[in-house]
This record gives C-alpha cells, sequence and structure tokens, in this order.
C-alpha cells in the first residue's frame, strides 16, 4: 500500500475499491440505524419523540403498501434534525440522495413546505407554500410522504412497527448507492 495517492498503482486502488464495496454494504445501513437510534432523544415540543415520530411515518408507510425507498425515506425523512432543525429536509435529501429516485430526493428536501399547509399560517408564514412546486415531478410524491404519512405521524400511543422491523428495508435500500455524488 501506498503512503500518498501519488504512489497509487492500479493494484491498490483496485484493493481499495474492493475493500470500499464490502464496507459500503453494511455499513450505510449500519449508520443509519444509529442515527435513527438518536432521534429518540429530540423531542423538541411535540407529544412523540422523533424517533416514534419517525417509525410512525415509516409504519403508516409501509402499511398503505410503499415501496421500500419510499418507506426508507418515510422512516429517514427527519434525520437531518440529529444536526439542524431548519435544515433537516435538506440533510436528511442529501443523506438519502445516492439510493432513492429523484422523485423521492426532492420530496424528502422540500417536504417541510408541504407541511406548511398545517402550521405556517401560524408563525406567520405562508401556508401554500408547497404551492411553489406544483408542476414539479416531484409534487405528488412529497403530498403522498406528507400528506399521508408525514402528518398525521404524532400521536405516541399508536401502534408503531419497531425499528428492527426496518431492517431488512433499510439493508436493501442503503446495500449499493445507485449513482455517484
Amino acid at each position: 500500500m501506498f503512503t500518498t495517492m501519488l504512489e497509487g498503482t492500479r493494484d491498490d486502488w483496485m484493493h481499495i475499491a474492493a475493500e470500499h464495496m464490502k464496507h459500503q454494504q453494511s455499513a450505510a445501513a449500519d449508520q443509519i440505524i444509529d442515527s435513527l437510534k438518536r432521534l429518540e432523544a429530540i423531542e423538541v415540543g411535540f407529544g412523540a419523540n422523533q424517533l416514534v415520530h419517525s417509525l410512525m411515518t415509516a409504519t403508516l408507510a409501509r402499511r398503505d403498501g410503499a415501496t421500500d425507498e419510499e418507506v426508507v425515506a418515510a422512516l429517514c425523512h427527519d434525520l437531518g434534525k440529529l444536526f439542524s432543525i431548519p435544515n433537516h429536509g435538506a440533510i436528511a435529501g442529501e443523506m438519502l440522495k445516492p439510493y432513492v429516485s429523484d422523485d423521492i430526493y426532492h420530496a424528502i428536501v422540500h417536504h417541510q413546505d408541504f407541511q406548511g399547509r398545517y402550521y405556517y399560517e401560524h408563525l406567520g408564514k405562508d401556508p401554500n407554500a408547497r404551492e411553489k412546486f406544483r408542476g414539479e415531478p416531484w409534487f405528488a410524491m412529497a403530498e403522498k410522504i406528507v400528506d399521508r404519512w408525514d402528518a398525521p405521524a404524532f400521536d405516541p400511543g399508536y401502534d408503531i412497527d419497531p425499528l428492527e422491523s426496518f431492517e431488512p428495508e433499510i439493508r436493501r435500500v442503503f446495500a449499493a448507492p445507485k449513482r455517484a455524488i
């Protein structure tokens, strides 16, 4: 192995690429699962902590017949709150981007403006903020994620599926990027 990239050979890089792929096949999913567990500590004024909210959102998606990508997006849509609540959609979207469709990526990035229908007016903002995206190919996906799964998902007494039950979907979606960023 080299000590500087300037000395790397084809054999070195083929070995490194193989090791990266082995790491990718488990590390990304493991990191997502660990990050989801950390959402339990974030309550931020809701009746359900952010892990319960995420599990409820994903449970609603799963019970609605959503695809693996949609279930995982529902589960991970608020992961960005681990770093920044005002920017959580953009952060979560970038985490998901290599693994999900463009429609799902954009829906997650902009989901807060779609949620705005339910609360923006109380904060002096435009409750119709989602309308600026009408006509975008991902608009219907964002409506589905928010209106059917995310917005109703704040009942701490709801019968949610446990995090462990989502592991197969997480592992399938995060097994390998669909595209490099």
